[in-house]
């Protein structure tokens, strides 16, 4: 099966300010302008060196926050330096500027910043917290994307994405897990989120959030008939489990050593493909395989382990 493919980031400073302002307590300054403006990469910048007319390297692409260093060298120019400096600092292609500790700014700056059509925001966070707190919100913001076919559940802490052919028995098998105690994530379309390059974040599409379509009975809310628990906003990706059809597979893995892995946006995460026929318990199969992936999280691998007996004994065999 196809997924969508993965999508690039592109965050403008109105949908930055309408998710993070609360977290951030950001508030605008001035008109609403400049909202628009792009943000370009996920990292915030001081203005310092830009502010004393060193323009070389400066990286006009990023949030620009003044603290009380900015705040305070401007304050020791002429008005007519400060403006001049303020006036060079927005003709760049900035998105937005930010001024931290609730402090005021210059009039100089707010003026040239609306002229130039660049939104001014301030917060009471200290410069190096809203730094902290902003870089991440970013990262998250501008980490990639990409939606796969399949449901995902939290099976006593493993994220695991059960895909497989339609009609193949998903929704039996998700069903099961749930009267299990497990958790769903996502039915049907999961989206991923790569955070840092080094593991995937599950959730689902806003619409289908907390419910599942069953063939026969339709669409259901899980949470309104299994309760709270039965449901999760996100989950880390620790597995993924296909179910195909048995008489597609021609060779079955019976001891499991050779282990195996799905990419996702460039990420390998450990795969499993378990057979289906008649009268084969799915959701049992599936938790049994997320729990052994579990124990191998932790450097336990019974197939290796049993192999390495097997080994001994045979040894021991050859040398009676």
């Amino acid at each position: 099966m196809s997924s969508s493919e993965a999508k690039h980031p592109n965050l403008s400073v109105g949908e930055f300010y309408t998710r993070h302002s609360e977290s951030l307590q950001m508030k605008l300054i001035g008109p609403t302008v400049g909202f628009d403006r792009r943000i370009r990469e996920p990292t915030i910048n001081r203005p310092g060196l830009a502010l004393s007319g060193f323009f070389s390297y400066f990286a006009d692409r990023r949030i620009q926050v003044l603290g009380s260093a900015e705040l305070s060298y401007l304050k020791s120019l002429s008005e007519a330096d400060a403006r001049a400096r303020c006036k060079a600092l927005c003709s760049r292609q900035i998105p937005c500027l930010v001024v931290s500790r609730s402090a005021k700014p210059p009039t100089a700056l707010t003026e040239e910043a609306e002229a130039a059509g660049i939104a001014v925001f301030r917060t009471p966070m200290v410069t190096m917290k809203f730094i902290n707190a902003a870089t991440l919100a970013l990262e998250f913001d501008f980490a990639p994307t990409k939606s796969e076919y399949g449901s995902m559940m939290d099976i006593m802490g493993v994220g695991t994405l059960i895909r497989g052919s339609s009609g193949i028995g998903k929704s039996e098998c998700v069903l099961g897990l749930i009267e299990r105690g497990h958790s769903l994530v996502s039915d049907d379309m999961t989206r991923f989120r790569a955070l840092e390059g080094r593991e995937l974040v599950g959730t689902s599409p806003d619409l289908t959030r907390n419910h599942m379509e069953i063939r026969g009975l339709g669409v259901i809310n899980v949470m309104s008939i299994f309760g709270i628990g039965s449901v999760r906003h996100e989950k880390r990706l620790d597995l993924i489990v296909t179910l195909k059809d048995w008489q597609e597979l021609e060779d079955v893995d019976r001891i499991g050593l050779d282990q195996e892995f799905f990419e996702l946006l460039d990420i390998l995460i450990p795969h499993v493909t378990i057979p289906v026929r008649t009268g084969r318990d799915l959701a049992r199969l599936v938790e049994v395989a997320a729990l052994d992936q579990k124990l191998k999280s932790t450097g336990q691998n019974s197939a290796v382990e049993f192999n390495q007996r097997l080994l001994n004994l045979m040894q021991k065999k050859k040398e009676q």
